[in-house]
């Protein structure tokens, strides 16, 4: 119960203390409160002309990687909450206004997470659109996911990305173009493999106790389980076995030839490699010390492998997570000649108090002037339409579906807590309740356009991780849809233009998910109503359809989403908590019409 007790309980607190910080560690950062980023301070950086490199993704993972900002490593950070992708507008506001205006373009670096993939996508795709040159580097080195679970999602995110960002960093620094940093941090992608191991999942400050003891009983004495991703989620295997005999299977599913599950990297005898050995935040300096001896050990006797390099320590942790993480990166040739060699851009100097290097005295001594914020606020296009609704009737019914989705959050936990991460009916909770207050604050104005545009902004700034992500796509396209359907002349917006205009918004989405029905998302819900509403007009014929898609769920094996990870047969027992909420709201809407 110890990993239980924290020092802040309030995650948001947690988050944004944490963030101070960072910048008091090195006086040449800044804080962008309100948007979560650490940036570096302008007068700190000597050639703003220079690539412009950015990672981020949930919280949690420190010092990865608020604190990589700094001269030879990141430029920028973009922070979620706990386990939490940032937004799309927080990656938009990093992008347009925390960047140097000089720069020749930006390099993005992003862990396989889905969350995180959509956020920075839609952030990148913004920012492409207005003229800036940006490139996507998609970091998934974990060999615990194996290709046939992977499926369509492919390995995840782990420790690796610390290299990646290093590297990156190292050679923006040196002046390369936007391609080459591309290009080479795609290089170390493709040649590098992680595994990590942990004695229990972590807890996140805030939830209850309970939790904490259901790890107990779910682990149980003397086990450690192989594989455990970053964010709580469960692992490939459980064993109970020494540290020798636990090093020994997880070298093997990285550098095993023949498993061919999991060969993502072809590595033998002699080659040049890096070892990282990186802590989860709660595993001891001593124990982590002793993890890194057996494993060059290991290394060489089993796979006459030496490392060039021995890096250990905290660099993209999870929470006071008890395990570590095992990360192999075969150096290979990037083709840019001297200097520009990946051990040469792993060793230059990086002054990021998330790197081993210590930051510089004439940094401390610097003299930084107050930088004036200049934030412009986004406008959309606030046009009206000759399109109309009932305004009270439209009301009613987004009340009603509202608070039972705020009603259903309990259920929607228990449900996300066996197949996923546990936060789906917290961020639907947090999205119903954002509306709800624009509801009671706010008329409801007879355009559907204008009520649309207000939702959509809300869900965007009130909802993150997929879920947000994906509603708020969803909400943008549908008013883009439902503008599509204006008239020259006052035009009552009818059940079969709302069922065009959703239909198109589903299409809009699938840019950007490969999810169908059967898929086990929320989109066997939302499909079916949409088909369904369409063919018939009916709208409680729909919701019933979009019910009925999600009862379908319980039993389906996810194909997306974090729920791809999880093992044990959870997914028999309980429908997808995505599609059940969805199902809620729409059923309760359709019961108010």
């Amino acid at each position: 119960m110890a990993a239980a007790k924290h020092y802040l309980d309030d995650p948001t607190d947690a988050v944004l203390s944490g963030l101070c910080g960072v910048t008091l560690t090195n006086p040449s950062l800044l804080l962008d409160k309100k948007n979560k980023i650490i940036y570096r301070h302008p007068s700190s950086i000597a050639s703003p002309s220079n690539v412009s490199v950015v990672c981020g993704g949930g919280s949690g993972h420190e010092p990865g990687f608020s604190a990589f900002v700094g001269h030879g490593a990141l430029t920028a950070c973009v922070c979620g909450t706990i386990f939490a992708s940032p937004s799309a507008q927080q990656v938009r506001a990093c992008l347009s206004q925390r960047l140097p205006a000089e720069t020749q373009g930006v390099v993005v670096v992003v862990t396989n997470y889905t969350g995180d993939v959509l956020n920075f996508g839609m952030g990148i795709e913004k920012a492409r659109a207005m003229g800036k040159k940006v490139e996507m580097v998609v970091v998934a080195d974990d060999v615990g996911v194996g290709r046939a679970k992977g499926g369509k999602v492919g390995r995840r995110g782990l420790s690796g990305t610390a290299l990646v960002v290093k590297i990156c960093g190292a050679l923006a620094e040196a002046g390369a173009p936007v391609e080459d940093c591309a290009m080479v941090g795609r290089l170390v992608v493709d040649n590098l493999v992680s595994v990590g191991a942990s004695l229990s999942r972590v807890h996140v400050p805030g939830r209850s106790l309970q939790e904490a003891k259901d790890e107990e009983e779910r682990l149980g004495p003397g086990l450690v389980e192989i594989g455990m991703g970053i964010h709580n989620e469960p692992g490939c295997e459980k064993v109970k076995t020494d540290l020798p005999g636990l090093l020994k299977i997880m070298l093997a599913q990285m550098l095993d030839q023949n498993d061919k599950d999991r060969a993502y990297v072809k590595v033998k005898e002699g080659d040049d490699i890096v070892l990282l050995i990186n802590n989860f935040g709660g595993t001891s300096n001593l124990e982590l010390s002793a993890v890194t001896a057996e494993t060059v050990g290991q290394l060489e006797r089993d796979y006459g492998l030496r490392p060039k390099r021995i890096i250990s320590g905290t660099f993209f942790g999870s929470l006071n997570g008890p395990g570590f993480i095992i990360s192999v990166l075969k150096l290979a040739d990037t083709g840019l000649g001297p200097g520009k060699s990946v051990l040469e851009l792993l060793d230059a100097l990086a002054e990021a108090t998330g790197w081993s290097a210590s930051i510089r005295a004439e940094t401390w001594n610097k003299e930084y002037g107050e930088v004036k914020a200049t934030v412009e606020e986004e406008k959309g296009d606030t046009r009206s339409t000759n399109l109309k609704v009932n305004p009270d009737l439209l009301k009613r019914v987004l009340r009603s579906g509202l608070e039972t989705l705020v009603a259903s959050e309990a259920e929607i936990t228990r449900y996300d807590t066996i197949v996923g991460d546990g936060d789906c009916g917290v961020g639907l909770k947090r999205g119903a309740e954002g509306i709800l207050g624009m509801l009671e604050s706010d008329n409801i104005s007879e355009d559907p356009l204008a009520s649309l545009t207000k939702i959509a902004g809300i869900v965007e700034a009130t909802m993150d991780g997929t879920s947000g992500a994906l509603y708020t796509i969803f909400l943008n396209a549908l008013a883009a849809s439902v503008r599509k359907q204006d008239s020259s002349s006052p035009t009552e917006l009818t059940p079969r233009m709302w069922a065009q205009a959703l239909d198109d918004s589903v299409k809009a989405l699938g840019k950007y998910t490969p999810a169908q029905p059967g898929d086990r998302t929320l989109m066997d819900a939302l499909i079916p109503f949409v088909d369904t509403l369409k063919a018939t007009g009916n709208i409680k014929q729909a919701a019933e359809a979009a019910k009925t898609g999600a009862e379908r769920t319980k039993g389906l094996k996810a194909s997306l989403g974090r729920s791809v990870y999880v093992g044990g047969e959870g997914h028999t027992e309980v429908p997808d908590p995505g599609a059940y909420g969805l199902s809620q709201f729409l059923t309760a809407l359709a019961e108010a019409t």
